[in-house]
Order: structure tokens, then sequence, then C-alpha cells
């Protein structure tokens, strides 16, 4: 854990993405706010099956949601970008039906778990913006499922790269056309249900009809809307998304 950044001056509330809040109730999640905490690439920051006592905000990084088959196969659900919610998903001081692992260093808002006897008591709005976050992040997972279930290769990669430009860009991550893209493609393959073999195959035939560029650690795609074509994609303007 380290100094903490006040809740007034995130940076993450510059963004347009994200809803504006009242002095009010930034204060009260001020108050709420239990800690920083700094994780470095490949770390857990929720042990799948394990107790935790706490939800966090990303402020910074990357992270991925798992879970893992007792012969070690691994389907990642969601990734994590700046600004979501980490264990929602875990029943109330129960233990964790996933894991959490930093795909990149991350800085983490940690609020104990049981804030949100306290947020839904005490402020009915905040309590509002958590379900949607909740509701939000099932939505993530029910594309992922759609992807897994109905498109094929080319579609699942097209959709997948689409969907965290997307999201990248959201979070004030765009710089000079491209966004970071920390994901390997092992990473790729355990999201959409595919080899690595497979996934390479995909990617190499996206460079090579220029529809993206992907090196160092960066996405650019070239053609947005004849990539949402491959990808059958066609996903609405987003809304404000709540920031706690």
């Amino acid at each position: 854990m380290h100094a903490t950044t006040p809740c007034r001056q995130c940076p993450l509330r510059e963004l347009k993405g994200f809803k504006p809040l009242d002095a009010t109730s930034l204060a009260w999640i001020q108050k709420q706010k239990h800690g920083e905490w700094q994780r470095p690439a490949g770390s857990d920051i929720i042990v799948e099956g394990a107790p935790d006592e706490r939800l966090y905000t990303l402020l910074t990084g990357w992270a991925f949601r798992f879970k893992t088959l007792a012969d070690g196969r691994r389907q990642i659900l969601n990734i994590l970008l700046p600004g979501d919610m980490l264990g929602l998903q875990a029943e109330l001081m129960a233990d964790a039906p996933h894991g959490v692992e930093a795909l990149t260093d991350v800085t983490l808002c940690a609020f104990r778990r049981d804030t949100v006897w306290a947020l839904f008591r005490d402020h009915g709005a905040l309590a509002l913006d958590l379900t949607w976050l909740a509701a939000h992040g099932e939505r993530l997972a029910d594309d992922v499922l759609t992807s897994v279930g109905r498109r094929n290769a080319m579609e699942r990669v097209a959709a997948l790269l689409v969907h965290l430009h997307k999201r990248a860009a959201s979070s004030g991550l765009m710089e000079e056309a491209s966004v970071p893209f920390p994901l390997t493609q092992q990473h790729i393959a355990d999201v959409l249900g595919l080899s690595v073999v497979h996934t390479n195959r995909v990617l190499q035939r996206l460079r090579r009809q220029e529809l993206i560029r992907l090196g160092d650690g960066r996405l650019a795609i070239g053609d947005m809307r004849a990539l949402r074509r491959v990808a059958e994609y066609w996903e609405q303007p987003a809304p404000l998304r709540p920031l706690l």
C-alpha cells in the first residue's frame, strides 16, 4: 500500500466516458476507501477459491478475470481496464468463484467488502451505480459467451480487438491512433476458446488485410468499419460509466 490519490483528484474522473459525481458522493467514497494497492504484472489480485475481504476499482493498468479447470485449462472471462470494479461476482464474505490476475503492473483502490451494506443503506444513488457496474460486467461476459458460442475464429478475434480498442480509448489510453495491448496470443486464445496456433493464423490474416497493426505492446485499427463488419460487431455507443 502507498500514499493514496484523493478521489476528487482521480485522473479517471476527468475522462468523458465516466459519470460526474457531486462533492457529497465523492466525500462518501473517499471515506470508504481502504487504501491503494500496487501489484506487479503476473501477480494474483484475487485468488480463485480463496476468501477476499475487499472490492477493488482498477485505477491504472490491465487485469483479467478467469476460471480454471482441475487440469489447469483456463478460461478468461473478462479483460479489466482502468475504471472497472473487481470482485463484485463473489458473494459477500464468501470464497471467490474466480481469480483475477494483473496483466500489467496495476494500482487498485481498495474497499472493504462490507462497504456494500453501507452503500445500499446510506447512499441510494451510488447503490444504483454499483448495480449498473455489476450488470455491465455480466454483459461483457455475455459478449465473450456469444463469441465463443456462435462466432467463427476470424469473427471472434476481430470482435475482441474492436471491443478492447473501444474500451481502452474510453479509459484515456489512446495515443497517436493506437492503444496499449498487453495481451499475448495465449491470453487471446484463453478468452476466445481457440488454440494459440489458430489465434496466430487469424492475427496474421488481419495484418495482411491491413485491418490491424499489432506490435510492441500496442494495437492500431486500420479500418474500424471494415473490422466491425468482419466481427459482426455493431455495439451501440456506450453510456457514461459510474466510477466508484
